[in-house]
């Protein structure tokens, strides 16, 4: 990284700025200082307010007592935005902490009963309205599902015949969940095995967030993309806040959904997958 652009962050003494895997959206870099280690979030030619989002989650997790980095300060550098965090030093741990922890988070619930968010989902390439709504259907289905397959079309990953599929798959999930009492929990909203670590204590945190208020098994939803979330996750997990009947019918509805944001990001290596949710979700 550039020397002029690391001495205008706000701290004294930097030793050492070293690359670290910051997932697909942002460049990361851990950074050590006389005084203490830091991580820093870089989002290139964004501007600061790229950050608020996630800000926002990383402040309320504090609030309600979710383990996770603190914010230490934001801001642009340069037309680049960053985001600088205290440095958690990766320990092992069990996923029943981190089961009973989501349960908690989830257990938050917005107290005028609306779903959304004051800050927009900012995804790198892509955004989404988190206008708040008293209609789950209208933020995940409106908001969501239907941008993502606008996108997908315009980006040559789905047909006509894709888009049609596309529109039964909608009735279903929207005639479901008209008949599912939707509770607007406080959600992580990329909650993925990589959002997750544990600290050197082997207590479980959360990072990352893409933060609004919506149903909790959206959460639940993207944890079966891409593993790393074992049984134990979702006994502790249901011990704590039980899951209602169908859930795991409408927990696809989620899955889908991610799969589909990674098909308009990626590109056709995730076509199979969606298809195969979509039919699952049909069947």
């Amino acid at each position: 990284m550039d020397k002029n652009w690391i001495e205008q962050l706000p701290l004294e003494g930097i030793q050492e700025v070293t690359p670290m895997a910051g997932g697909d959206v942002n460049d990361a870099y851990k950074v050590d200082a006389v005084e203490n280690t830091y991580f820093l979030l870089v989002q290139p030619s964004k501007s600061r307010e790229f950050y608020d989002a996630e800000i926002s989650g990383l402040k309320h997790f504090e609030e309600i007592g979710v383990n996770a980095p603190r914010v230490i300060d934001s801001g642009e550098i340069n037309g680049d935005a960053y985001l600088l965090l205290s440095f958690i030093q990766e320990g092992s741990g069990g996923q029943e902490a981190l089961g009973q922890m989501v349960a908690k988070m989830h257990l938050d619930h917005q107290k005028d009963g609306e779903f959304g968010y004051d800050y927009r989902h900012e995804g790198g390439d892509m955004t989404f309205d988190n206008s708040w709504t008293d209609s789950w259907i209208d933020l995940f289905v409106t908001n969501r599902l239907d941008v993502l397959a606008n996108l997908v079309v315009d980006r040559g990953y789905w047909t006509s015949s894709d888009l049609e599929l596309y529109k039964e798959v909608r009735q279903v999930i929207v005639d479901t969940l008209s008949q599912h009492d939707s509770k607007p929990s406080f959600l992580h909203g990329d909650l993925w095995a990589g959002n997750y670590m544990y600290d050197e204590n082997g207590q479980p945190v959360l990072f990352d967030p893409s933060p609004f208020y919506g149903d909790r098994e959206f959460d639940l939803g993207a944890t079966t993309v891409f593993g790393g979330f074992t049984n134990d996750f979702y006994h502790a997990y249901d011990a704590v806040y039980p899951l209602t009947n169908g859930a795991w019918d409408r927990i696809k509805f989620y899955k889908f959904y991610l799969l589909l944001v990674h098909l308009a990001k990626f590109g056709n290596s995730y076509k199979r997958s969606v298809d195969e949710v979509m039919k699952d979700i049909l069947a």
